[in-house]
């Protein structure tokens, strides 16, 4: 196993973590009902994705 000769600094250390944030979702609305849900998914609210139904969801 690989072992470090010297310590890395904080602030070394910490640009390099700089691209770990995690990023907000990127939401879209849905092409039936207008709902929003995330992009390249099925639509949690109707069962939709790509204009075809894939899941049948019942109406309340």
């Amino acid at each position: 196993m690989a072992v470090p000769r010297n310590r890395h600094s904080n602030a070394r250390k910490n640009t390099k973590r700089a691209h770990h944030a995690k990023k907000p979702l990127m939401l879209s609305t849905c092409s039936n009902c207008a709902a929003s849900c995330i992009s390249h998914r099925i639509c949690g609210a109707c069962g939709f994705y790509g204009g075809k139904s894939i899941i049948a969801k019942e109406k309340v």
